[in-house]
Formats: C-alpha cells, sequence, structure tokens
C-alpha cells in the first residue's frame, strides 16, 4: 500500500522496453541523433503546433530552466504560495533566474485567485527600480492539491497576464493527470488557452527520468540551449531520455497510466467518504487524495504497511482543519497501485 508518491514507483514496462530497444549501437551525442528529432515531432503532433522542446532530467530543471528564459535578475513571476516551484524546489527557480522573486498569490484549492493576482500585480508594478520588475505568471496543472483549472479559468488567467504584459507557464508535473481528467485536447489546455511554455512532466507518470520543457512561444527560446547546458542538463546520451518519451507515447500509453492512476484515487476517495469519520480536503481531481481521518486510523494503516504522508493543514479554512483527534493525509496512486491496495487501505480505515 504504497500511496506516499507516484515518484516511489519503478518505471512502466513500455518506457523499459524503449531504453532496451535503444541500449546499443551508436547514435550522435547531445540530442543530435534522429530519435530526438522524431520526439520533437511527436510533441508537435501531440500539442497540433510547430512547439521547440528541451528534454531535462527533472521537474526542477524543467520549472527552474523554464522560468529562466522568461525573466531576468529583476523579475518577479506570480505564482500559487503554495506551489512546487515557490516552496518545494529549494530555490532553484531563484538561482537559475539569478533571483527573480517567486510571488505568492491566495486561492482556494490550491488555484490562482483573479482578484488576489490582480493585487499583486498592484503590489509589484512596472517600472519601479525598488521593485522587481513583473515578468510572468506560473499556474501548476494539476494543483499541489490534486484540484484542476478548468479551461476557461486556465483562459481568463492568462488573458490577465498578457494585459499586463506578463509571460506564462505552467507547471505540468502531473499534466496527463490533469489531460484526461478534463477531457481536453493537450493544445485546448496549453497553448490555445494562452500557455507560452510549459514544463512537462513524465517521470510521475511512468517514466524513470523524463521532463521536457516546451514552448510555444518560440520568441523565449533564443539563449534556452545555452541555459540548458549551464544547468547541466544536455546529457551526452541524450537518446536515453528520448527513448523514454518514445515508450511513454507508444499507443497512447501515457494516457492510459494516467487514467489507471486517477480512477484508483478516485476510488479511493469515494470510499474514504462513504466512511462516517473521514473526509477529503479538497475535490479529488486528479491522482491525489487529501484526506481528514482520525488519529488512530492513520495509526492503524500504519501498522498494516501503508506507505503516506501527513500533511500540513495551513491550505485550509480554519472551519474545515482536523480536529484535535485527526490529522491530514496526502494519499498519491500511480500507474503501479492496484485495485488491492486501495481496498486493503479503505479496509484499514473502516
Amino acid at each position: 500500500m504504497y500511496f506516499a508518491s507516484d515518484n516511489w514507483a519503478g518505471a512502466s514496462e513500455p518506457i523499459m522496453n524503449a531504453l532496451a530497444r535503444h541500449r546499443s549501437g551508436f547514435e550522435p551525442a547531445y540530442g543530435e541523433g534522429a530519435l530526438s528529432e522524431a520526439i520533437e515531432k511527436k510533441f508537435q503532433e501531440i500539442f497540433e503546433t510547430d512547439c521547440t522542446v528541451f528534454v531535462v532530467a527533472t521537474g526542477t530543471a524543467a520549472n527552474a530552466l523554464a522560468l529562466s528564459a522568461l525573466t531576468g535578475p529583476a523579475g518577479t513571476v506570480f505564482c500559487h504560495k503554495e506551489a512546487h516551484i515557490r516552496v518545494d524546489e529549494c530555490g532553484a527557480p531563484e538561482f537559475l533566474t539569478s533571483g527573480a522573486r517567486m510571488w505568492g498569490i491566495d486561492g482556494k484549492y490550491g488555484k490562482l485567485d483573479p482578484a488576489a493576482l490582480a493585487i499583486g500585480f498592484q503590489e509589484v508594478p512596472h517600472g519601479v527600480v525598488h521593485h522587481g520588475q513583473p515578468s510572468a505568471v506560473s499556474l501548476t496543472q494539476a494543483t499541489e492539491v490534486g484540484t484542476l483549472y478548468s479551461i476557461d479559468e486556465i483562459t481568463s488567467l492568462t488573458a490577465q497576464a498578457k494585459s499586463n504584459g506578463l509571460a506564462v507557464h505552467m507547471d505540468g508535473a502531473r499534466f496527463a493527470n490533469a489531460l484526461v481528467s478534463l477531457g481536453v485536447t493537450p493544445a485546448e489546455m496549453t497553448w490555445k488557452a494562452g500557455v507560452d511554455v510549459l514544463s512537462f512532466g513524465a517521470t510521475k507518470n511512468g517514466a524513470w527520468c523524463a521532463e521536457a520543457v516546451v514552448f510555444f512561444n518560440k520568441d523565449y527560446t533564443r539563449d534556452f540551449m545555452y541555459r540548458r547546458k549551464r544547468a547541466g542538463q544536455l546529457f551526452s546520451k541524450m537518446r536515453f531520455a528520448a527513448a523514454q518519451f518514445e515508450g511513454y507515447f507508444e499507443n497512447d500509453h501515457w494516457l492510459d497510466n494516467a487514467r489507471h492512476s486517477n480512477a484508483l484515487a478516485a476510488r479511493l476517495a469515494d470510499g474514504l467518504n462513504a466512511l462516517d469519520h473521514s473526509r477529503t480536503a479538497w475535490p479529488c481531481q486528479s491522482n491525489e487524495v487529501f484526506a481528514i481521518v482520525p488519529k488512530s486510523k492513520a495509526s492503524a494503516a500504519e501498522a498494516a504497511g501503508a506507505v503516506f504522508h501527513s500533511w500540513p493543514t495551513f491550505g485550509l479554512a480554519p472551519e474545515d482543519c482536523p480536529a484535535e483527534d485527526e490529522c491530514l493525509l496526502r494519499l498519491v496512486t500511480s500507474f503501479a497501485t492496484t485495485s488491492e491496495d486501495v481496498d486493503s487501505f479503505l479496509d484499514c480505515m473502516k
């Protein structure tokens, strides 16, 4: 019963098969080979546009490097106050942007509130030498609490950003989970809605270590190849990163993995909400479940072998916070989670 993170799961079979297919022979280094070129074309096919793709190894690198292309040393990036780029990247976005600031914005359910964002723009006005200059807005899809922006919400926020002269970045660490949950196309959830650059995650959804920075607005790619090299993300044997995406996209494997983990998260959330002593803290819209349960039940689950993380409650309204004998848990499903895992955990909760 491993619900600590989808990062705990291994790599899926089609991805490992793709790596094995490309393990021998010779291929030009540093992403100059035919496989890397084919993967970029596959991204262009999936997103229905002539995007430019740079493969990297980690989500931290994808986010920090993407933001470095959108802002500079005096820049400000507006994001949700609980966004990964602000809380969980160990200062990498600030480091690789040469000191740009991640400006936290309030919002219910882990999503940017348009009114709060407007206040943020007032707090950091253009052209004032004493402030960091507004550069970009970053959206997380799915959010840090597993919720989703609708297409209308993305479009509205990107329009708000563009009207203030700002670029738009999307952190898509769980992009596939959000995509299949909304039932839209990759194009509809990104560039058609106004997104300029996407951090496209595959690692959490069955890859070994494969992420990509996808530029829909090519104006921001002008020196990105040097930024990637300087950050140590230009691999000599880049074909093995590209091979992971070959297996990931093959026969819509990436979408199948996401549907599987989403379905099991929904099963888990429904089971917890059916109990008279447990409840979900936020709507379950992807593959993360945040549940408020009795501490005694959480201890019983741990004793039975369940692995999960306790979660801070600062994102909850006071009236929604756990009682003294309760706790907030984060439970994450993956392509490797089984229905038996979910049912065994629910048995512990009963």
